[in-house]
């Protein structure tokens, strides 16, 4: 198979999350082309799953990854050096490099399968109605845009809602009021100033702020107000979380939406390293073996409008999936 004219041909599909149906028919035609015992797993309406075998093998290592991208769809291009478009990097592009590192290793005989999952960038859905299909495997190869480095460990994600209540009143008489952007604004301000967790291995936790709301008009003290936080976790979350709630008292009310563990994983000696300070669906498929996290591409592209990965990193990365797969197995 050519890496290259597969990661075209799946750009050229528009899978943005909740609509990964045709890129799914279209895997699971190429896998069973290809030789391989391959199911559907449903995971929702026309959304499912697909995983794939090598007939009466049970896989020891599984290569893994997403489906789908974050919108909007932007077809595939190409120049000499490099591939264009929505999901080259993250992650169809790994798609295809997984897939030819499995052929590759399938020929020597290697016990491996590949599980290509639905709504990593919403919700990891696909990974957790995957986490009840595990077939026994002893090592997922997660694939996102790593730079073809291995990740020692991948930061956690805590998302926060915080909600300010207030009391309308005419903006002339700002006395007869209580203004809830005010309140919110000054726990906004609390929550910046409060020193964050770091680990020395990983980095420091860090805080976004990434959505602000609130208010009815210029003209009238607001009564409601609303903020939606990131924080992208270094380590276990229970002392953060009573923090942030103790901060906040009598401004605002702290609601934790989601959280996505930080995780520690496994590296093999001789591939370069990095810290992912972005999360995964590996949280989602424990039950899938010892997690490593590999994959061509660069995540500072991931998610632009000029998205891309090397067709020179893909085909390196071909290679690399098929010596860490060796050394797992040894």
């Amino acid at each position: 198979m050519d890496p290259i004219r597969l990661t075209r041909k799946l750009v050229d599909i528009e899978s943005t999350s909740g609509h990964e149906g045709a890129v799914g028919a279209e895997l699971y035609d190429e896998l069973c082309r290809l030789g391989y015992t391959t199911h559907k797993i449903p995971v929702e309406h026309e959304r499912f799953n697909v995983f794939s075998t090598i007939d009466g093998v049970t896989p020891q290592i599984v290569f893994s990854t997403h489906m789908d991208t974050v919108p909007p769809f932007i077809p595939s291009s190409e120049d000499a050096d490099n591939l264009y478009g929505r999901g080259t990097c993250d992650a169809k592009g790994i798609i295809a490099a997984q897939i030819a590192a499995c052929q590759r290793l399938r020929q020597e005989g290697a016990p491996v399968g590949m599980l290509f999952v639905v709504g990593e960038e919403r919700d990891s859905l696909g990974a957790k109605v995957a986490n009840e299909h595990s077939p026994g495997s002893r090592f997922l190869i997660n694939g996102e845009p790593t730079e073809n480095k291995i990740a020692v460990a991948s930061k956690g994600a805590l998302r926060v809602e915080l909600t300010g209540k207030g009391k309308m009143a005419h903006s002339a008489y700002p006395h007869l009021g209580e203004s809830a952007i005010d309140k919110l604004l000054t726990a906004l301000e609390k929550l910046r100033a409060m020193k964050l967790p770091d680990n020395p291995e990983v980095g420091p936790c860090t805080l976004n702020i990434g959505l602000l709301e609130g208010g009815r008009a210029p003209n009238v003290i607001p009564d409601h107000a609303r903020a939606q936080l990131l924080y992208r976790l270094v380590g276990a979350s229970d002392v953060l979380r009573q923090e942030i709630t103790t901060a906040v008292v009598g401004l605002a009310e702290a609601n934790f939406v989601l959280e996505i563990p930080f995780v520690k994983l496994r590296t093999v000696p001789g591939v370069e390293s990095m810290v992912a300070a972005f999360t995964t669906d590996i949280p989602a498929l424990s039950k899938w073996g010892t997690p490593v996290l590999l994959g061509p591409g660069s995540i500072h592209v991931a998610h632009t409008d000029r998205e891309f990965i090397s067709k020179k990193q893909l085909h390196e990365a071909i290679d690399l999936y098929c010596t860490v797969a060796r050394q797992l197995l040894q």
